[in-house]
């Protein structure tokens, strides 16, 4: 098969998230399993000139912006063994960042446009294309309306696969004539509680949707997590595939990283007693057996700051020591900051992201946090399992589906179902009980560290999802 995937973000070129890291993964297992895999992109000006200097051009073109025609090159490249195309566009991309502007819109909608006409002009004509967010959304709304019976267009199916449900490119019904260029006629695909709702259109037109994990296919059909989609989404239940993610066990493996002070592997663990000191003595925590939980996310709400803060002093009056990572807002930046002052030989906390430092607490740490509002799929939670570091979770998103409760024959963490503080304190005194016997502890670890979260098995599901949808 031939499958294009289309995203705003990819490693090892430009990233702002999880998204790169899919984009810049999932790809390369689906190629590894005989199947030509390629990605398009914007040549962003985040792109570094080492990068840059391995492109290729390959042609330069104008793309259609609604009554505009805007000028596109297209340019090539292969790294880890993967074709990637890239979009360039400097009014549109040679920025610093890479969203957030005002015309966020006008600049995905172009980009949307370009990933189609690049076809005409490229030796690859894809079985499926696979667009990814809002910000490729138009894709198959695209295709529908305009390319469908076009010749060198036939047959080709679109897969949209959401991310975060919450980013859906909402905008005044005005951009559909001014920017988009779509028939009045049609304007039915992306018009939604008053407004244009571009990844409501990808939800119309595309011939599959899936999602991150198997729960979060389910739980966007409910307004909680929907994000006000839920009455569009519960009509096509039939279209809806949920598949989890995998993390890239060559970059996450505790037998070869360079940035942890000492190697280890299941069936050695012994490495991970010097990396859990190494960690204290970085961080000024007082040396000690009590176990320590890291946490590295972003500081939003929904990643479940709220409970950690509202039994944080319980926390530490069980023994619990704290190794955070990460930023977001200011509210939840102060008071890290204030416990860490507070208690510096108990909690540490490094505001910003240190992806070595990452490293060093997800190999060093006892235990992992993550009391999530909602996840669609979570990396971190399987990241710290591959390092022997034992996650409690809420029951949500991919964190259900990666995470069994340790009250079970064949448990790989700690978990609690609704969104109170209390019920996530009483998961990690099961997880402390547990830590203080030290052969159970010992074999919970074994557990978490063999459980495969690679791309390999993700690919397979990809790659029956697809054929599935050719044979139609």
């Amino acid at each position: 098969m031939k499958i294009l995937f289309a995203a705003s973000e990819a490693r090892p070129y430009a990233a702002s998230g999880g998204l790169a890291d899919v984009v810049g993964s999932l790809p390369k297992a689906i190629c590894q399993k005989g199947h030509d895999c390629r990605i398009v992109m914007p040549l962003y000006k985040a792109i570094s000139d080492e990068l840059r200097e391995e492109m290729t051009f390959v042609n330069n073109i104008t793309v259609d912006v609604s009554w505009r025609k805007q000028y596109c090159g297209i340019f090539t490249a292969v790294k880890n063994g993967i074709t990637f195309y890239f979009i360039d566009n400097e009014y549109y991309f040679l920025r610093d960042g890479l969203y957030g502007f005002y015309d966020d819109c006008e600049r995905f909608v172009f980009f949307s446009r370009a990933v189609l006409e690049m076809l005409r002009y490229i030796d690859f004509k894809p079985d499926i294309i696979n667009s990814n967010d809002w910000q490729t959304s138009l894709i198959p709304v695209y295709y529908n309306v305009y390319y469908k019976y076009q010749q060198g267009y036939d047959n080709i199916k679109n897969v949209f696969t959401i991310h975060n449900i919450e980013y859906q490119g909402r905008y005044g019904k005005e951009v559909l004539n001014e920017l988009m260029g779509i028939p009045l006629y049609h304007s039915n695909l992306l018009e939604y509680d008053g407004y244009v709702n571009m990844m409501k259109g990808a939800i119309e037109t595309a011939d599959i949707i899936s999602t991150v994990s198997p729960s979060y296919a389910w739980e966007i059909l409910d307004p909680w997590y929907s994000h006000g989609l839920d009455r569009i989404l519960v009509t096509k239940q039939h279209k809806i595939r949920g598949i989890l993610n995998g993390i890239d066990t060559d970059v996450f493996d505790p037998k070869t990283d360079k940035l942890i002070p000492k190697n280890y592997s299941a069936s050695r663990p012994s490495g991970k007693t010097a990396c859990k000191k190494e960690l204290m003595n970085e961080l000024g925590l007082e040396e000690s057996e009590a176990p320590i939980i890291g946490i590295v996310t972003r500081f939003v709400s929904h990643k479940g700051i709220d409970l950690i803060r509202g039994v944080f002093e319980e926390m530490l009056q069980m023994g619990m020591r704290f190794a955070v990572l990460g930023s977001g807002e200011g509210v939840y930046e102060s008071f890290f900051r204030e416990m860490a002052l507070r208690y510096p030989d108990r909690v540490s906390a490094t505001i910003g992201f240190v992806p070595e430092l990452s490293h060093k607490i997800y190999a060093g740490a006892d235990m992992f946090l993550m009391p999530s509002q909602s996840e669609p799929c979570g990396l971190a939670q399987m990241i710290a399992m591959r390092y022997g570091t034992i996650p409690i979770v809420r029951e949500t998103g991919g964190l259900r589906d990666s995470v069994r409760d340790n009250g079970g024959e064949n448990g790989n963490g700690f978990t609690f179902k609704s969104y109170s503080a209390y019920d996530m304190l009483d998961a990690v005194k099961r997880a402390k009980a547990v830590y203080d016997t030290s052969f159970e502890w010992k074999k919970l670890i074994k557990r978490a560290m063999e459980c495969d979260y690679s791309w390999s098995a993700s690919a397979d599901a990809y790659i029956e999802m697809y054929k599935e949808l050719i044979s139609k």
